[in-house]
Protein backbone atom coordinates (compact mmCIF):
# COMPACT_ATOMS: atom_id res chain seq x y z
CA UNK A 1 0.00 0.00 0.00
CA UNK A 2 2.74 2.40 0.80
CA UNK A 3 4.29 1.96 -2.19
CA UNK A 4 1.31 2.35 -4.30
CA UNK A 5 1.38 5.68 -2.79
CA UNK A 6 4.84 6.59 -3.29
CA UNK A 7 4.50 5.40 -6.60
CA UNK A 8 1.68 7.81 -7.32
CA UNK A 9 3.42 10.82 -5.52
CA UNK A 10 5.91 10.28 -8.83
CA UNK A 11 2.94 11.39 -10.97
CA UNK A 12 3.54 15.75 -11.58
CA UNK A 13 1.52 15.52 -15.01
CA UNK A 14 -1.87 16.32 -15.49
CA UNK A 15 -4.51 14.08 -16.09
CA UNK A 16 -7.60 14.17 -18.36
CA UNK A 17 -10.98 14.12 -16.87
CA UNK A 18 -11.85 11.13 -18.27
CA UNK A 19 -9.07 9.39 -17.08
CA UNK A 20 -10.10 9.42 -13.03
CA UNK A 21 -12.55 6.86 -13.13
CA UNK A 22 -10.80 4.40 -14.77
CA UNK A 23 -7.95 5.32 -12.13
CA UNK A 24 -9.55 4.67 -9.42
CA UNK A 25 -10.74 0.94 -10.31
CA UNK A 26 -7.14 -0.14 -11.23
CA UNK A 27 -6.02 1.65 -7.86
CA UNK A 28 -8.94 0.06 -6.10
CA UNK A 29 -8.25 -3.30 -7.73
CA UNK A 30 -4.38 -3.39 -7.07
CA UNK A 31 -5.11 -2.23 -3.29
CA UNK A 32 -7.45 -5.46 -2.88
CA UNK A 33 -4.54 -7.57 -4.83
CA UNK A 34 -2.08 -6.40 -2.82
CA UNK A 35 -3.76 -7.68 -0.01
CA UNK A 36 -4.33 -10.89 -1.07
CA UNK A 37 -0.80 -11.36 -2.61
CA UNK A 38 2.61 -8.93 -3.05
CA UNK A 39 3.14 -10.48 -6.70
CA UNK A 40 -0.88 -9.66 -7.82
CA UNK A 41 -0.19 -6.45 -6.50
CA UNK A 42 2.80 -5.40 -8.32
CA UNK A 43 1.06 -6.36 -11.43
CA UNK A 44 -1.68 -3.83 -10.30
CA UNK A 45 0.51 -1.31 -9.66
CA UNK A 46 2.33 -1.51 -13.48
CA UNK A 47 -1.28 -1.66 -14.76
CA UNK A 48 -2.43 1.43 -12.29
CA UNK A 49 0.51 3.09 -13.80
CA UNK A 50 0.45 2.50 -16.96
CA UNK A 51 -3.53 3.97 -16.78
CA UNK A 52 -2.26 7.13 -15.37
CA UNK A 53 0.10 7.47 -18.07
CA UNK A 54 -2.15 6.56 -20.65
CA UNK A 55 -4.62 9.56 -19.76
CA UNK A 56 -1.82 12.21 -19.16
CA UNK A 57 -2.64 15.65 -20.24
CA UNK A 58 0.71 17.36 -20.70
CA UNK A 59 0.77 21.14 -22.07
CA UNK A 60 1.70 22.16 -25.34
CA UNK A 61 3.11 25.28 -26.61
CA UNK A 62 0.52 25.87 -29.59
CA UNK A 63 2.52 27.57 -32.75
CA UNK A 64 1.81 31.41 -32.78
CA UNK A 65 2.08 31.59 -36.51
CA UNK A 66 -1.04 32.25 -38.14
CA UNK A 67 -3.02 30.22 -40.89
CA UNK A 68 -1.07 27.33 -40.13
CA UNK A 69 -2.77 23.67 -39.59
CA UNK A 70 -1.70 21.94 -36.45
CA UNK A 71 -2.15 17.92 -35.86
CA UNK A 72 -5.11 17.40 -33.62
CA UNK A 73 -3.25 14.27 -32.11
CA UNK A 74 0.00 12.77 -30.80
CA UNK A 75 1.11 9.54 -33.28
CA UNK A 76 3.20 9.11 -36.15
CA UNK A 77 1.40 10.11 -40.20
CA UNK A 78 0.24 7.21 -41.74
CA UNK A 79 -0.99 8.32 -44.68
CA UNK A 80 -0.77 11.51 -47.32
CA UNK A 81 -3.87 11.19 -50.01
CA UNK A 82 -4.48 14.17 -52.01
CA UNK A 83 -7.77 14.24 -54.11
CA UNK A 84 -10.24 11.83 -51.75
CA UNK A 85 -13.52 12.63 -50.56
CA UNK A 86 -14.64 13.24 -47.07
CA UNK A 87 -16.83 10.37 -45.65
CA UNK A 88 -20.29 9.98 -47.15
CA UNK A 89 -22.22 11.35 -43.90
CA UNK A 90 -20.74 14.66 -44.24
CA UNK A 91 -22.55 15.71 -47.42
CA UNK A 92 -19.65 17.17 -49.27
CA UNK A 93 -20.47 14.68 -52.31
CA UNK A 94 -17.41 14.21 -54.67
CA UNK A 95 -15.84 17.30 -53.86
CA UNK A 96 -11.85 16.48 -53.23
CA UNK A 97 -9.44 17.29 -50.17
CA UNK A 98 -6.37 16.38 -48.98
CA UNK A 99 -6.24 13.91 -46.06
CA UNK A 100 -3.62 13.30 -43.21
CA UNK A 101 -4.26 10.45 -41.17
CA UNK A 102 -2.20 10.01 -37.62
CA UNK A 103 -2.19 6.22 -36.13
CA UNK A 104 -1.94 6.74 -32.08
CA UNK A 105 -0.91 3.97 -30.45
CA UNK A 106 -1.30 2.73 -26.47
CA UNK A 107 1.76 4.84 -25.33
CA UNK A 108 0.60 8.00 -27.19
CA UNK A 109 -1.14 11.04 -25.64
CA UNK A 110 -4.38 10.35 -26.29
CA UNK A 111 -5.95 13.78 -25.93
CA UNK A 112 -6.86 16.06 -29.07
CA UNK A 113 -6.63 19.63 -30.23
CA UNK A 114 -8.28 21.43 -32.45
CA UNK A 115 -6.25 21.75 -35.56
CA UNK A 116 -7.30 25.15 -36.52
CA UNK A 117 -9.45 28.06 -34.83
CA UNK A 118 -12.42 29.12 -36.68
CA UNK A 119 -16.40 27.83 -35.74
CA UNK A 120 -17.44 24.80 -35.43
CA UNK A 121 -20.00 24.07 -37.99
CA UNK A 122 -20.57 20.34 -37.87
CA UNK A 123 -20.49 17.75 -35.65
CA UNK A 124 -21.38 14.25 -36.34
CA UNK A 125 -21.10 11.29 -34.64
CA UNK A 126 -21.40 7.56 -36.25
CA UNK A 127 -21.53 4.41 -35.01
CA UNK A 128 -19.59 1.35 -36.97
CA UNK A 129 -16.91 -1.03 -36.86
CA UNK A 130 -13.85 -1.53 -34.51
CA UNK A 131 -11.79 -2.62 -37.39
CA UNK A 132 -7.01 -1.72 -36.92
CA UNK A 133 -7.11 1.91 -36.81
CA UNK A 134 -4.24 1.21 -39.23
CA UNK A 135 -6.05 0.05 -42.45
CA UNK A 136 -7.53 2.34 -45.17
CA UNK A 137 -11.26 0.85 -44.61
CA UNK A 138 -11.09 2.50 -40.85
CA UNK A 139 -11.95 6.10 -41.90
CA UNK A 140 -15.26 5.15 -43.67
CA UNK A 141 -16.34 1.61 -41.69
CA UNK A 142 -15.19 2.21 -37.86
CA UNK A 143 -17.01 4.34 -35.25
CA UNK A 144 -15.96 7.90 -35.48
CA UNK A 145 -17.06 11.42 -34.65
CA UNK A 146 -15.99 13.83 -37.09
CA UNK A 147 -16.14 17.73 -36.59
CA UNK A 148 -16.30 20.61 -39.54
CA UNK A 149 -14.24 23.67 -39.00
CA UNK A 150 -15.13 26.93 -40.72
CA UNK A 151 -11.88 29.57 -40.74
CA UNK A 152 -13.04 33.55 -41.16
CA UNK A 153 -11.45 32.88 -45.01
CA UNK A 154 -14.52 30.81 -45.67
CA UNK A 155 -12.81 27.46 -46.23
CA UNK A 156 -13.66 24.53 -44.10
CA UNK A 157 -11.10 21.73 -42.17
CA UNK A 158 -12.83 18.56 -41.43
CA UNK A 159 -11.28 16.62 -38.58
CA UNK A 160 -12.38 13.29 -37.32
CA UNK A 161 -11.56 10.81 -34.16
CA UNK A 162 -11.86 7.01 -35.09
CA UNK A 163 -11.59 4.21 -32.65
CA UNK A 164 -9.55 1.59 -33.77
CA UNK A 165 -9.47 -2.03 -32.69
CA UNK A 166 -8.56 -1.25 -28.87
CA UNK A 167 -10.31 1.84 -28.77
CA UNK A 168 -13.87 1.48 -27.74
CA UNK A 169 -15.02 5.31 -26.72
CA UNK A 170 -15.25 8.33 -28.42
CA UNK A 171 -15.53 11.69 -26.24
CA UNK A 172 -15.74 14.69 -28.26
CA UNK A 173 -16.81 18.06 -26.15
CA UNK A 174 -17.67 20.38 -29.44
CA UNK A 175 -20.71 21.90 -30.34
CA UNK A 176 -22.35 23.22 -33.49
CA UNK A 177 -22.05 27.19 -33.27
CA UNK A 178 -18.89 26.96 -30.93
CA UNK A 179 -16.18 29.30 -31.42
CA UNK A 180 -12.64 27.19 -30.98
CA UNK A 181 -9.11 28.12 -31.24
CA UNK A 182 -5.97 26.61 -32.80
CA UNK A 183 -4.50 24.24 -30.28
CA UNK A 184 -7.85 24.15 -27.82
CA UNK A 185 -8.21 20.38 -25.66
CA UNK A 186 -11.60 19.30 -27.31
CA UNK A 187 -11.63 15.61 -26.50
CA UNK A 188 -10.09 11.75 -25.87
CA UNK A 189 -10.03 8.34 -27.37
CA UNK A 190 -9.58 5.47 -25.31
CA UNK A 191 -7.56 3.07 -26.02
CA UNK A 192 -5.72 3.33 -29.46
CA UNK A 193 -6.77 4.98 -32.26
CA UNK A 194 -6.56 7.21 -35.25
CA UNK A 195 -7.02 11.09 -36.35
CA UNK A 196 -7.91 12.11 -39.71
CA UNK A 197 -7.68 15.78 -41.34
CA UNK A 198 -9.18 16.92 -44.33
CA UNK A 199 -8.09 19.90 -46.13
CA UNK A 200 -9.05 21.72 -49.14
CA UNK A 201 -7.70 20.95 -51.89
CA UNK A 202 -5.42 23.90 -52.50
CA UNK A 203 -4.06 23.62 -49.10
CA UNK A 204 -0.89 22.97 -48.84
CA UNK A 205 0.32 19.55 -46.95
CA UNK A 206 3.41 19.85 -44.85
CA UNK A 207 4.13 16.68 -43.17
CA UNK A 208 5.57 13.40 -44.67
CA UNK A 209 4.44 9.50 -43.67
CA UNK A 210 6.45 8.23 -41.54
CA UNK A 211 6.88 11.61 -39.45
CA UNK A 212 6.15 11.89 -35.80
CA UNK A 213 3.47 14.54 -34.36
CA UNK A 214 3.11 15.89 -31.46
CA UNK A 215 -0.71 17.02 -30.67
CA UNK A 216 -0.93 20.90 -30.28
CA UNK A 217 2.26 21.52 -31.89
CA UNK A 218 3.56 19.74 -34.76
CA UNK A 219 2.39 22.21 -38.14
CA UNK A 220 0.84 19.43 -40.55
CA UNK A 221 -0.46 22.39 -43.31
CA UNK A 222 -0.05 26.30 -44.23
CA UNK A 223 -3.40 28.08 -45.65
CA UNK A 224 -1.75 30.86 -47.44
Amino acid sequence: MHDFLDALKMVTFPIHKEGFKFIFIFALVTIILALLNNALGLIGLVLTLWCIFFFRDPERVIPVEENVVISPADGVVTRVEYGVEAPDDLGYGKQKFNKISVFLNVFNVHVNRVPVGGIITKVNYKPGKFLSANVDEASSENERNSVVVKLDSGKEIIFVQVAGLVARRIVSELKEGQKVATGDRYGIIRFGSRADIYLPENVAVKCLVGQTMIGGETIIARLD
